[in-house]
């Protein structure tokens, strides 16, 4: 059990609309609100139990209706003077939150039947959140204020969730005083008590730094090393306090440090297994929330005496979140007690190893503390869960590369049954995996099968996929190859095609592409739409560059490289010039579009935001050498993480919405809004997708609509990512009217299109 006054997530006012207590149930993770009146008073209980009943007895239904009407008068309460033993006979299966009331009847904390996290500042630390890292400051400051100021400054510049401290009163801590008299002590006790002499800091000016980080956005955390300095930081407002291993024994200030709402993250150094057991106990008695530290209290600490497999046990111990900090060299071993389970990271932090001071030569540079807190962000990432496994973005494009699939080896008709000797093995993975083979096998075939085409899931059942006439508010069109579109017009006329170039494409002559087929397609009419007039294909078409041309070059007009920003010019001038090529043989009202993404990829990181706006003017710098007369360019928006021949790249540009938007309102661009990438840079900056759309759909000149998950899985099917479509489309509706769009569904191309006309179908309820 742990007792958190932090009551702003459980609370809303009785006034408030249901809605917004259904908002609060769902931020807080719990299933549960608690609502009170202004002064505080608790008035009832909002459940999701309670909620539902509520609205069984409405007719109809109004969110809008006070919230206290719905809650549930009569809720399970504790005093706010209840012990741990009387509060946790109250929790039973539907009751995990118990308020704690005042003798007047105000909710002064929350008693929740979990010691598996809690909350220290913004950061709530526990199994599935990111960990907290900790920037010991300590006396390094070597009692300067401007240093202490300096080093919250490189902790911010790190990364780090919290800069600690430590405060010591020194008449209350020594028996000798604080007058900084050592005689009659050990040699190191008397080291010690002359450091501390020299470099700790007064409350004030401690408080004053504290001050410090509050500015800079950075949580706060101190040791308190005696009873007058614990009451010093509560009257402050510390959001937790941190208990040295040389106080885990000191069950007294143990005691006098739990008990007031804030948590304990407590070191375990230079104890024993049984130690540490006693002061959990005299800790859970309390109520208190609290974490473990696993520590060599050595300075610096061998390897060898390290042991990280603690931290397992000691999590066993401790039933809570456990972490680890360390006074071992380098930063290689933190990273590794997350993987191992570390919740929480501590380590010191100096700007010059060779100060006065212990600490100091076990403390990490500014760089070497901001490699540390990256290295600890890509092991977190790295770690995932234990779900089940999925193939990941990456791995599925690798896959159709590298994989194989079951092809026809002869011409199968609809009605033939499929024989073994029908099928062969063969790459690339487009179609069914091998493994499929024997479901395949006995079937009989719905559609015609070419020699040497794929077999697809479909032929797994009834269904064969096949276009249909749709109907939008909004030009439609579908993404196709030189090669495909033939056929995924035969069922459908879209209003355009868009051809996705490859750069191999570049160097066929679309003529060799085209004639032929309008006379082909001249008696073709599709659900009563004529596919050919005027001896021109009755649609329009937008152009696709390609990313990656020969050589493993990929566009990039952000480049320093001359050279690579050359070609990227000359490469782009490429693709225009062969969309120019092919209006021919189009009916074209507009001119059409040229979709493009024009580079700012790094290798190894994000560059930081200050170096955009220079990329993003050698962007501008290269499009004002490119002939545009005759098309218009939509420069794609990108994802945070884009995928390029089944890898991982970073990009810098037409990512975040607000320099998305700027660079196309202050360069006169216009943008291709690809939601799925767009929605996944929202996803990395933490914002709602409907913020994203505000800013950028205003500039766009053409839509690419696909669904997205998390910030990196990209082309995912209409309908099964994150997307709230609806929400979208009346965004859409409103800021873009009239803009074309093509569903951009990652392989949706494959059995003639079987994934276009599932997105075409879904798309048509919204757009």
């Amino acid at each position: 059990m742990i007792i958190d006054r932090h009551l702003a997530p459980f609370v809303v006012l009785g006034e408030d609309p249901v809605l917004r207590a259904l908002e609060k149930i769902t931020a807080n993770r719990a299933g549960i609100v608690f609502v009170v009146d202004e002064g505080g008073h608790l008035q009832g209980v909002l459940s999701d139990g309670d909620f539902r009943r509520w609205v069984a007895s409405q007719s109809p239904v109004d969110l809008a209706v006070p919230v206290r009407y719905a809650a549930n008068a009569r809720p399970v309460c504790a005093p706010a003077s209840a012990t741990p033993a009387q509060i946790s006979g109250l929790f039973r299966p539907g009751v995990e939150l118990v308020p704690l009331v005042d003798e007047r009847g105000h909710v002064t904390a929350i008693a929740r039947n979990r010691a598996d996290e809690l909350r220290i500042g913004r950061h709530l630390v526990g199994t599935d959140q990111p960990t907290l890292v900790i920037a010991e400051i300590g006396i390094n400051h070597n009692g300067s204020v401007d240093l202490a100021r300096t080093l919250v400054d490189h902790a911010v510049e790190a990364g780090a969730s919290c800069a600690k401290f430590q405060l010591r009163d020194m008449d209350a801590l020594y028996r000798q005083g604080g007058g900084g008299s050592s005689a009659g002590e050990d040699l190191g006790p008397q080291y010690t008590l002359d450091l501390l002499s020299k470099f700790s800091l007064s409350r004030d000016d401690l408080f004053r730094v504290f001050d410090h980080c509050a500015d800079v956005g950075i949580d706060v955390m101190c040791t308190p090393w005696d009873a007058p300095s614990v009451d010093a930081l509560l009257a402050y407002g510390v959001p937790a306090l941190k208990i040295a291993s040389a106080d885990l024994t000191n069950h007294t200030l143990l005691r006098h440090a739990s008990g007031h709402g804030i948590p304990l993250v407590i070191s375990t150094g230079m104890s024993t297994e049984a130690e540490i057991r006693d002061s959990v106990e005299v800790v859970k008695a309390t109520g208190t929330a609290y974490a473990l530290l696993h520590c060599q209290s050595t300075y610096p600490a061998p390897f060898k005496d390290v042991n990280l497999r603690y931290l397992t046990r000691l999590a066993e111990i401790g039933q809570c979140p456990v972490g680890y900090s360390g006074h071992e060299r380098g930063h290689h071993v933190p990273v590794a007690a997350v993987a191992l389970g570390a919740r929480i990271i501590e380590k010191h932090l100096t700007v010059d190893r060779g100060m006065e001071g212990n600490d100091h030569k076990v403390s990490l540079l500014p760089g070497e503390f901001a490699a540390m807190v990256t290295q600890i962000r890509e092991v977190e990432a790295a770690l995932g869960t234990t779900a089940p496994r999925e193939v990941s973005t990456g791995e599925m494009m690798n896959r159709v590369n590298l994989a194989k699939s079951l092809v026809a080896t002869r011409r199968i008709e609809p009605g033939d049954v499929i024989a073994s000797g029908d099928v062969d093995v063969k790459s690339p993975g487009r179609g069914l995996q091998p493994n499929a083979l024997t479901r395949l096998v006995g079937r009989t075939s719905r559609r015609i099968v070419e020699a040497g085409d794929f077999f697809y899931a479909t032929d797994l059942t009834d269904e064969v996929p096949q276009g249909r006439a749709y109907r939008f508010r909004r030009p439609w069109g579908l993404p196709v190859r030189y090669h495909d579109w033939p056929a995924l017009v035969e069922h459908s006329v879209p209003d355009f095609l868009e051809f996705h170039f490859s750069y191999k494409d570049l160097e066929i002559e679309p003529a060799s592409v085209f004639d032929g087929l309008v006379e082909r397609f001249a008696e073709h009419a599709p659900g009563g739409v004529p596919l050919v007039r005027d001896g021109r294909l009755a649609m329009s078409y937008t152009c696709h560059s390609p990313d990656l041309f020969t050589g493993d070059f990929l566009l990039n007009l952000a480049s320093t490289d001359d050279a690579h920003w050359e070609r990227s010019i000359a490469e782009l001038q490429r693709v225009v010039d062969t969309t120019k090529a092919l209006r021919q043989w189009f009916s074209c009202d507009e001119d059409p579009v040229v979709i493009a993404s024009l580079g700012g990829f790094t290798t190894d990181r994000h560059v930081p935001v200050a170096e955009l706006p220079a990329m993003y003017a050698r962007v501008a710098a290269g499009l004002d050498r490119v002939d545009f007369t005759g098309v218009r360019l939509g420069a794609q928006t990108l994802p945070p993480y884009p995928w390029y021949m089944g890898g991982q790249l970073y990009c810098n540009l037409f990512v975040r919405a607000e320099d998305t938007a700027a660079f196309a309102r202050d360069y006169g661009r216009s943008l291709t809004l690809d939601v799925s990438h767009s929605k996944l840079s929202a996803n990395w900056e933490g914002r709602p997708f409907s913020e994203y759309v505000e800013l950028l759909a205003p500039h766009a000149v053409h839509l690419h609509l696909v669904d997205a998950v998390g910030v990196d899985g990209e082309g995912v099917q209409v309908g099964d990512g994150e997307i709230d479509w609806p929400v979208l489309a009346e965004q859409c509706d409103r800021l873009a009217p009239g803009v074309s769009f093509i569903p951009e569904i990652w392989q949706g191309h494959v059995n003639n299109g079987e994934g276009f006309w599932l997105a075409l179908e879904r798309l048509e309820r919204w757009f």
